[in-house]
């Protein structure tokens, strides 16, 4: 595990994008934190360390936006479990062959590969960030 301290979203971003480079093909991330801590932001930093020029947004309603085959983003607030995401054809991206960044993935446990990576962002102050990587 490593920390890094972010400052601003601009940071996060910034971070998230560098971050890009540190995964491959395949890569299930999970991303972790509290409503507003800035998972969204970071992976619109992600997006475009991975060359998506695309407006990234929040899947919320969606549960997951597919970014030309590179990038799936999740979002499984609404999920009530594994179940769900499975009935919903969900965790067929994950082995689709592009990067899953995965929110609120606690609530899809019970079907989560078994390899992830997971990055944890914390609100330390209004605009401060501690993201927490592997």
């Amino acid at each position: 595990m490593a920390i890094f301290v972010s400052n601003s979203a601009k940071d996060t971003f910034d971070f998230g994008e560098k971050y890009a480079k540190s995964l491959s093909a395949g890569d299930v991330v999970l991303l972790n934190g509290e409503m507003g801590a800035g998972k969204t932001v970071f992976a619109k930093g992600v997006a475009k360390g991975l060359g998506i020029d695309d407006e990234i947004l929040s899947p919320t309603y969606a549960y997951m936006n597919d970014y030309y085959g590179k990038l799936y983003h999740f979002d499984c607030y609404r999920l009530k479990d594994g179940g769900q995401a499975e009935g919903l054809g969900l965790t067929d991206y994950f082995y689709a062959g592009g990067i899953c960044l995965i929110e609120w993935a606690e609530n899809i446990r019970s079907v989560l590969p078994d390899r992830v990576k997971t990055v944890t962002v914390n609100k330390i102050s209004e605009g401060g960030r501690e993201i927490i990587y592997e």
